[in-house]
């Protein structure tokens, strides 16, 4: 497995990438309503991440099988059209908690380890800027990801995805330090 920066040139395929993770991955917690919606609205590529240079792929056999990433800005969970959720403004790494966020791992690379490995690699780089806490608003899928690696929380938020429907996330947090 390779870890890389993401690019604007990864674009294309993170948007499959996406689309597949929420498909396969987060039907045994969302209807299909849910996903699809979410698709389209609260998930996708979020470029801000991408342009700081806070957005990994991993790669296996040259292929895409996840992303994430984490964020010195306030907008704690969202894509780039996902208006509702932005706040671009930065964070002060001595008062305010880095944002793990947009966490997607294709379907056939679940529990192989993908996710775990960018995890690690955004709690290193929080750190060295400073950060001694993290944030997230995980999806129900990742819940158990984040548990295992030390997060905490049981905040549950309705997010809305359009036409009146919304997904459960969770509030979770951990130190870094």
């Amino acid at each position: 497995m390779k870890l890389r920066k993401a690019t604007t040139d990864d674009i294309p395929t993170l948007k499959t990438v996406i689309r597949e993770s929420v498909r396969g991955l987060a039907r045994d917690w969302y209807d299909e309503r849910q996903i699809e919606l979410s698709i389209v609205s609260v998930f996708g590529v979020d470029t801000d991440l991408i342009e700081d240079g806070t957005y990994f792929v991993a790669e296996v056999d040259g292929e895409i099988a996840g992303c994430g990433g984490w964020s010195r800005r306030k907008t704690l969970y969202g894509a780039s059209d996902y208006a509702a959720s932005r706040n671009p403004e930065f964070l002060d790494p001595a008062t305010d908690a880095a944002k793990i966020r947009a966490f997607f791992v294709h379907p056939r690379a679940a529990r192989k380890g993908v996710g775990s490995l960018i995890l690690e690699r955004c709690e290193d780089e929080a750190r060295s800027y400073g950060f001694s806490t993290a944030e997230m608003m995980a999806t129900l899928p990742g819940v158990p990801l984040y548990l295992a690696k030390g997060y905490s929380g049981d905040e549950e938020v309705d997010i809305p995805v359009g036409e009146g429907v919304s997904i459960v996330c969770i509030r979770m947090a951990k130190a870094l330090i």
